[in-house]
């Protein structure tokens, strides 16, 4: 058995807060450049070199690469061999949270109610997903997600006899319907399965994946390079100037469901598609 103290978490926390705003991941920044080379539009194309600039600039001079600087969204992966000293696991995860929004000076966003809203002022508490596994380690990745993009996302339980090529309308009308709100090129999370919250879960989950990695199983990996292909020819493009690169990538994921029920879930990220990761594996107990 392993153990780690809170103290390291918080630190980790607090650094990877605020790397995610400032420092925009090699995958998507590399896909900015693919985009730029493919883009018909010229509108498309300067805001492509706009985006990259912004990208390189926040990089640089270590500022947010955006103003909504989101919710935090925390996944956590803890090995069922490791134990947590010195507090809780959650408010060690909330306290990185609270200091890296204070430190980065990133905006902080999160109301206290949705119908009081009122500040929280360190941007917590944060959404925390956790998974536990077998080993020692923790595995952190935090991930913000800003409303322009997360309000453009969309559920529906289909029904089973809608099928795959009810899902892939669904998928496409929803992209459809956010327009440039959430400020293409987007990334589209798609989770089918489960149930309502199972789907909304694998969609978000979906985003973590680096751009350009397809689902490992083949007959996956055909529906998302699909959906991106009836996706690229919807025309809204760069930050919905128009043009051929709408997405960066379809991420889809899937999960075993009740025979009466087909959930699905569609989270888009917008061009900012901002995450760091960490693994601590703590010392000997």
């Amino acid at each position: 058995m392993k153990i780690i103290n809170v103290n390291e978490i918080i630190e980790a926390v607090e650094k990877m807060c605020i790397e995610a705003n400032y420092d925009l991941g090699n995958d998507v920044m590399l896909s900015f450049q693919r985009a730029l080379k493919t883009e018909t539009s010229s509108s498309g194309r300067e805001v492509l070199e706009r985006l990259i600039e912004n990208a390189s600039i926040a990089h640089e001079e270590r500022v947010p690469m955006c103003q909504d600087t989101g919710m935090t969204i925390i996944f956590v992966e803890m090995g069922q061999d490791l134990h947590i000293e010195g507090g809780m696991l959650t408010d060690a995860l909330n306290e990185g949270v609270r200091r890296g929004y204070k430190k980065g000076y990133l905006r902080k966003s999160v109301v206290n109610d949705p119908f009081e809203r009122i500040n929280t002022e360190d941007n917590t508490p944060a959404i925390i997903h956790y998974d536990f596994v077998s080993g020692d380690e923790l595995h952190i990745t935090v991930a913000p997600k800003g409303a322009g993009s997360e309000n453009m996302g969309a559920l529906k339980m289909c029904k089973p006899s809608d099928g795959l090529e009810g899902v892939m309308q669904f998928v496409v009308d929803t992209v459809e319907r956010a327009g440039g709100n959430p400020c293409p090129p987007i990334i589209v999370g798609v989770g089918v399965g489960g149930i309502m919250e199972k789907a909304s879960y694998l969609a978000k989950k979906a985003l973590l994946r680096e751009v350009g990695v397809h689902n490992k199983e083949e007959r996956l990996a055909k529906i998302e390079e699909k959906l991106l292909e009836r996706i690229n020819k919807l025309g809204i493009g760069p930050q919905g100037y128009g043009g051929t690169n709408t997405a960066l990538a379809v991420n889809l994921e899937v999960y075993p469901t009740h025979i009466a029920m087909l959930p699905v879930a569609v989270n888009i990220n917008c061009h900012a598609a901002r995450h760091k990761e960490i693994i601590l594996t703590g010392r000997e107990y």
